[in-house]
């Protein structure tokens, strides 16, 4: 594209004083590129100059254009992105800084690597400014159309790249021209022998097929005016080479297969108007059932609007109608690129804005949880760039997950706490494995329980999408993390016990904050974490909490010692606070056991009952009655506990089960199981445990037996 041809197209709807400022923009990029050639062997210039002009079609800002015109300046020639700050300012220069590689020498480990923090980047500087892949996109569209002066090896890398990457992202962002381009060159690129056939079969019944269309459209513009309807334009539509060749692909047809090859698009001016239309459709020809689409009343996530109709046409062949006002059409054909509407300043001033690209800020919060770049981009892939269902919360709230996804991704994509809490699911006020397949249009409801015990290691390989499985990851190297905290802490203590000193004495906060600082851990837990998983051993953290200390003995009578022991055993392991020698006994609703919060009242004739303080049936005691108690450490006795285990009904997971149980080391007092119609076992178990360490350690050894969902602790 001349230069003189770009700002002919920018001056139909930019000022005199922006288009001075691309001039310049101009004069500046063709310095900055003199003697520079693109494979092709023309001017290196014309590359900037195209890309700007595609994103003169799409109406954007002169910050954009000039952007676009500079987007190569500062990776391929000498010139600094300080020197395009201080000429064309700060917004303009952040805008080529995201389009910029990263250096090659750089030290990556393969191109792949260097690829994906390519990606990265660009995914980030997005985030900032959208225009960053509005200008990335025009540039891989002119990228495509002269990918023929590439080797064929780099043509079918960039024609998968932007199959993979850039066309879901033009999807995203609703510029249907965008992408439909880059889907057919790509296609052309990777499977020329469908793409030439798909095209030579097109031409081939190209003048039966505008004949059709010039019967539908006729029939129909004369019903529209008999019946009053303004309408602004109707046309026919052929269907792209990439999309016949996916449903040729996907739906296993052949090409003569494939009726919807043209479709009729009305547009309107009003959505009354809309609907209007559509009614008069069907009056004239017979809707096929199944094929109706309103995405006025919903609109796609990426902002498509319309109402798709396929009705039986004339001579019994099916077509299909797309029906739409014209701002829905303009944004049908740029997307974002539509709602553009920015101040001085750069900030938004389209109140919708931000919500238009709330799928992007969710995309982005996947990005600061993956660490490594390559498996952020097949993240994306997974994610947001693969093809979509969309289901109901029960309040009618619209969730988009991957194909594939089960009721766990949209637990976890709702909210992280309701993933961890998830016992199962109901589908269309239906129980549901937690491995059942979602489909669109269903209504899904999450059962969750505060006495779940988090995720299984089954649920990852469950899963689909990227987020929910960070979520689960997350979740185990936290819960890894807690229970080296938990036992470094005790190693540290009983080495403080066997040498004779006294905790209490010793290991002080202010004590802890010091030693730890000579360690160099930012806090405590990091020390007794590392202690817990062998990063430094506990005899280093005790030589430095003793440390100038006097040693001394622990004095205990023998006979107090005894009669405490015997005193503990007789009261459940369970101590009234200031009071000796009470009766007490444990709840059989909720089965306590040391670890749990727990609450005492005082019973007639019975002494203390001990409740776990989430025990409903502790929120009828009169406060008056209740009393406070805890657990003795001393204890060492065995307490009962009822736990729910669910999973997949399958040969020998009942044993499978009752040996994990033995291989913990719990004695079992009772076991039951029943399977139901949808292929869910159900496991109920009592097993004798010591404490709640002890009972989390039986839980997490169930979890790892293969197809089971949960393990949850019941009350009776």
């Amino acid at each position: 594209m001349p230069i003189e041809e770009l700002l002919a197209k920018a001056g139909e709807y930019l000022s005199e004083e922006d288009v001075e400022q691309l001039k310049d923009a101009y004069e500046f990029a063709r310095q900055a590129h003199e003697g520079q050639k693109r494979k092709s062997g023309e001017p290196y210039i014309n590359h900037p100059v195209a890309v700007a002009g595609i994103l003169a079609d799409l109406k954007m800002d002169v910050t954009t254009l000039i952007a676009a015109l500079l987007h190569d300046v500062v990776e391929d020639t000498s010139v600094t992105l300080e020197q395009i700050e201080e000429k064309f300012g700060t917004t303009v220069g952040k805008l080529v800084d995201g389009l910029t590689k990263l250096r090659k020498r750089m030290k990556f480990k393969s191109s792949e690597e260097h690829q994906a923090e390519n990606h990265r980047k660009m995914f980030v500087a997005m985030a900032q400014d959208i225009r960053v892949i509005l200008v990335k996109l025009a540039d891989r569209l002119h990228n495509m159309r002269t990918l023929k002066y590439m080797s064929e090896h780099k043509q079918r890398q960039k024609a998968k790249e932007t199959l993979e990457i850039f066309s879901p992202l033009a999807h995203r962002l609703g510029i249907s021209r965008i992408k439909w381009e880059l889907e057919d060159i790509s296609l052309r690129y990777l499977n020329p022998h469908q793409y030439y056939r798909i095209v030579h079969l097109m031409k081939k019944k190209r003048a039966e097929r505008e004949k059709y269309l010039d019967e539908v459209i006729s029939t129909l513009s004369e019903r529209l005016e008999n019946m009053g309807v303004q309408v602004l334009d109707i046309s026919g539509r052929p269907k792209h080479i990439y999309s016949i060749y996916r449903k040729m692909v996907t739906q296993n047809k052949e090409f003569n297969e494939i009726y919807d090859l043209m479709a009729v698009r009305v547009i309107v001016e009003t959505v009354r108007d809309c609907y209007a239309v559509l009614g008069i459709i069907h009056t004239i020809w017979k809707p096929m059932p199944g094929r109706f689409k309103d995405y006025i009343a919903m609109p796609k996530v990426n902002m498509y609007q319309s109402l798709h109709t396929t009705v039986i046409g004339p001579k019994g062949e099916p077509i299909e109608v797309q029906i739409r006002t014209m701002e829905m059409h303009r944004t049908a054909e740029y997307g974002i690129a539509a709602h553009w509407a920015y101040k001085e300043g750069g900030t938004v001033e389209n109140s919708k804005f931000e919500e238009k690209l709330k799928w992007f800020r969710e995309m982005m919060e996947l990005q600061q949880e993956t660490r490594d770049a390559q498996e952020f981009v097949e993240s994306l892939k997974v994610d947001w760039f693969s093809d979509s269902v969309f289901v109901f919360t029960p309040k009618g709230d619209v969730i988009e997950l991957p194909m594939g996804s089960v009721p766990l991704d949209f637990a976890y994509r709702i909210h992280t706490d309701i993933g961890n809490m998830c016992i199962g699911a109901k589908v269309n006020g239906k129980i549901v494995p937690l491995d059942y397949k979602l489909n669109t249009g269903d209504i899904v409801e999450i059962l969750t329980s505060k006495h779940s015990y988090g995720p299984s290691q089954d649920w990852l390989k469950i899963v689909k999408s990227s987020h929910a499985r960070n979520k689960i990851r997350n979740w185990f190297k936290k819960q890894q993390r807690e229970e080296s905290i938990i036992k470094g802490r005790e190693m540290v203590e009983n080495l403080l016990k066997k040498n004779d000193f006294e905790v209490n004495e010793v290991m002080t906060n202010e004590r802890i904050q010091e030693v730890t600082g000579k360690f160099n851990f930012q806090d405590a837990d990091d020390m007794f974490a590392a202690v817990g998983y062998g990063g430094i051993s506990s005899a280093q953290v005790v030589h430095r909490l003793t440390d100038g200390l006097k040693e001394e003995k622990l004095v205990v009578l023998p006979d107090v010692k005894t009669v405490r022991r015997s005193h503990y055993k007789a009261n459940q392991g369970v101590r009234v606070k200031g009071v000796d020698n009470l009766l007490i006994r444990l709840s059989r609703c909720c089965n306590p056991v040391p670890g749990d919060d727990i609450a005492g009242y005082v019973t007639q004739g019975r002494g203390i009952t001990v409740h776990r303080t989430d025990c409903p049936n502790l929120e009828s005691v009169p406060d008056e009655r209740r009393i406070d108690v805890e657990w003795d450490s001393q204890t060492a006795q065995t307490y009962m506990v009822d736990l729910e285990v669910t999973g997949f009904d399958r040969p020998g997971l009942l044993n499978e089960v009752l040996q994990a149980i033995n291989d913990s080391k719990t004695s079992l007092s009772a076991v039951s199981a029943k399977g139901d119609k949808r292929g869910i076992a159900s496991i109920h178990v009592r097993v004798g445990i010591h404490n709640i360490k002890h009972l989390k350690s039986v839980v997490e050894r169930l979890k790892r037996v293969h197809d089971i969902y949960s393990v949850q602790r019941i009350m009776q």
